[in-house]
């Protein structure tokens, strides 16, 4: 699995819990529909392990086959209309690419 990983905060004039509503909503209706897309996971932060990490509302994992299917989906139309939708929120983000490597499972 070739995954984006993008860790996420909210704009400041938004509570986390309708931040992490409307990713989970009307943002997860966009990004459902991008091609080549595999598998998805979303984590909603409640707590930082310690102070350094504060400041994240939650992570979202999107998976794909290769490199090449992720590169076909971030110039997709679908794709625009997801990153039209943020607009200018004023959030803050780390966006980040790379192959996964399942290290356990029970």
């Amino acid at each position: 699995m070739y995954n984006l990983v993008l860790l996420a905060a909210r704009p400041p004039e938004w509570t986390h819990e309708r931040f992490i509503a409307w990713w989970r909503g009307d943002h997860a209706e966009l990004t459902c529909r991008l091609p080549g897309l595999r598998a998805w996971r979303h984590t909603e932060i409640d707590a930082a392990l310690e102070p350094r990490s504060e400041g994240w509302d939650g992570i979202s994992v999107l998976g794909f086959d290769s490199p090449e299917d992720l590169k076909k989906a971030l110039a997709s139309p679908e794709w625009a209309d997801a990153v039209a939708q943020v607009g200018d929120m004023k959030g803050r983000r780390i966006a980040v690419m790379g192959h996964e490597a399942e290290m356990f499972t029970a």
